[in-house]
């Protein structure tokens, strides 16, 4: 009797010890901004150059801006998404934009901005995150989280589904999947190499990898990705990143 006591008991410790030790998506997602620059992206101007377009980013608390500056042959072009909604402007003039395009340019505008700002963003209220599972690439460790959207605040894009390989002790993305569904849908992985830290925040660029099979589970691209299976599609290079934080 007296060894089932002390059985039971070292079980139930054990079983406290596993809870203990468990970590969630929640936390996961903050340790990563955490470590990716925190509450500096809440009162950060970003200004980097994308595909010969410069993009800028503004936050005070709550406030947001973000633009897509396009230099040609009439001159400025400039796509804005703020708190109030969407604007175009051609050299500071104000264009009507049809609602149907309306959706096209802010989607892309957003992208653009949304992997640039990587992890800042992944806890935003319209994110629902889970903890995938685990997993190992290059030999090393990584959590793995679903990342998707709800309808309500999701964008245009709320059906898409990402995969997020986050390192298990720098917290940091490395690698990150997504499937998506406009222009006749596709799967894309990215790899992520030089990363720098710019006045606290932290920046990436991206090897960009693609698969024909839109029905692959996001889960098995790191697998994919190690066997040489992925085809490499492009660079997504940020160039001459400038921060600056407000007092």
């Amino acid at each position: 009797m007296k060894y089932l006591i002390t059985l039971f008991v070292a079980l139930i410790l054990t079983s406290c010890q596993e809870k203990k030790d468990q970590i969630s998506a929640e936390d996961i997602i903050d340790k990563t901004i955490e470590n990716a620059g925190g509450d500096t992206y809440k009162k950060a101007d970003i200004r980097f150059e994308f595909r010969d377009n410069v993009y800028r980013s503004e936050r005070n608390g709550g406030e947001f801006q973000l633009e897509k500056i396009v230099e040609d042959s009439l001159g400025t072009m400039r796509d804005v998404i703020n708190n109030t909604g969407f604007q175009r402007f051609r050299n500071d003039s104000l264009i009507n934009v049809p609602d149907s395009m309306i959706v096209k340019y802010s989607g892309s505008l957003n992208s653009v901005h949304y992997f640039a700002h990587l992890p800042y963003g992944l806890n935003d209220r319209a994110v629902n995150k889970k903890l995938a599972g685990e997993a190992a690439i290059k030999g090393e460790p990584y959590y793995q989280l679903k990342i998707t959207f709800q309808q309500d605040g999701g964008g245009a894009d709320h059906h898409d589904e990402f995969m997020y390989w986050i390192h298990k002790d720098n917290f940091t993305i490395d690698y990150l999947a997504y499937k998506f569904h406009v222009n006749e849908g596709g799967i894309r992985f990215r790899e992520a190499y030089n990363p720098r830290m710019v006045e606290g925040i932290r920046f990436v660029d991206y090897k960009n990898y693609t698969l024909e099979d839109f029905n692959t589970n996001l889960s098995s691209l790191d697998e994919l990705f190690e066997n040489g299976k992925l085809k490499l599609l492009s660079t997504i290079e940020n160039k001459n990143v400038e921060v600056k934080i407000k007092n």
